[in-house]
């Protein structure tokens, strides 16, 4: 498939991709509750009507279930709503707004069986997730990926109409960390990916948070899942310098330990680990990458340096890189300066452009030198 981003749902779109067509796929969705990223059409209702003022904050179809957005403007979920002003059904194909963790990872669920499908058996996806509380616009400074907001206001509401079912999280409490990334970790798991590693992205400038009752969050997950039990990983290409690069492990002494024997595959061991004569190690599971802003309107975006890893270790030159969300492009210009071929899609046509701009800045890799 030549290198393309396509604008789309990505369930759909990768529904017309072909069986065992990409090596890897390294993606960030959009996180649970955080924002709204503007792909709402509305049908139907007054077009004069702004559609972003008045509670309930959406309402279910049949009006049976109400609920309550952080104060960031959404006005509905993201299934079936209807502005509380006008009548005007909402009609949006984001993911991120749903009305529960639950909802939200089992569509998740539905867009990574397709990513399932077109990787190759030996292929990879590199998931990176943040987490979400559970709270209220009262909660008292839990500022980081609050969602369902307005908690006094839907007790208000359900003391006025007592069939009004409201939707919350399953056993979760104001001020809750839900837990979404492992909740989608498992999710997948059982779906049939084989969960690998869970690695730690550890930001060393993290978001400033005014939270005086919990530490600011300073890390995010990234899932290391695969097709098949056997997969295509390539340690080398990712080791890092080992602690002891430089050290004559042959006869130093460190800590009253004495080095080990050279072993068949050229390495030293000292107190059962291993260390190369090259000066490199295995890399460890918490990867210490720096935020780095992008010239652009895209909220979330990858550091270059994490997208690097995950192409490098997963795939081969020439191979298919996949981001079903891909943003600001950030992968996909990353696998075209690693002289991989890449396929983006995102639902948002503001940021598919933005996306095309990224990887058409991107330089081309130099020809081998052989």
């Amino acid at each position: 498939m030549a290198d393309n981003v396509i604008c789309g749902d990505a369930a759909e779109v990768m529904a017309g991709m072909p069986d065992e067509s990409v090596q890897l796929c390294v993606t960030s969705p959009p996180y649970y509750g955080l924002r709204d990223y503007g792909t709402a059409k509305w049908e139907g209702g007054d077009p004069e009507c702004d559609h972003k003022k008045g509670q309930p904050s959406w309402r279910s179809r049949d009006k049976s279930t109400i609920g309550f957005a952080e104060s960031q403007g959404h006005n509905l979920e993201s299934w079936g709503r209807i502005c509380s002003k006008c009548g005007a059904i909402r009609i949006d194909q984001q993911i991120g707004l749903e009305a529960t963790p639950e909802a939200y990872v089992e569509k998740l669920v539905a867009v990574f069986r397709e990513v399932r499908r077109v990787l190759k058996n030996d292929g990879v996806l590199w998931l990176n997730m943040g987490d979400s509380y559970w709270g209220s616009s009262q909660n008292g400074g839990d500022q980081t990926k609050r969602v369902g907001g307005g908690i006094r206001q839907l007790q208000r509401q359900q003391a006025e109409n007592r069939n009004v079912k409201v939707a919350i999280p399953l056993n979760c409490k104001p001020k809750d960390l839900m837990g979404i990334p492992w909740l989608l970790a498992f999710a997948l798991r059982t779906d049939g990916f084989w969960l690998r590693q869970d690695i730690i992205w550890a930001k060393p400038n993290p978001m400033p948070e005014s939270v005086t009752d919990r530490c600011t969050k300073a890390h995010e997950y990234i899932f290391l899942l695969t097709k098949s039990a056997r997969y295509y990983y390539n340690a080398e290409a990712i080791a890092e310098k080992s602690i002891w690069a430089g050290i004559d492990k042959r006869s130093q002494v460190k800590g009253g330990v004495k080095f080990g024997g050279k072993t068949a595959t050229g390495q030293y061991a000292i107190d059962k680990v291993i260390y190369r004569e090259d000066g490199n190690r295995n890399r460890r599971s918490v990867w210490t990458i720096p935020t780095k802003p992008f010239k652009g309107s895209h909220f979330a975006v990858f550091p270059p340096e994490l997208p690097r890893l995950c192409i490098l270790a997963g795939s081969r030159p020439g191979d298919t890189i996949l981001d079903p969300f891909c943003g600001s492009g950030t992968t996909l210009a990353v696998a075209k300066e690693l002289g991989r071929h890449w396929i983006g899609i995102d639902v948002s046509e503001k940021y598919c452009a933005l996306s095309r701009r990224h990887v058409l800045a991107a330089r081309t890799p130099l020809p081998p030198p052989f």
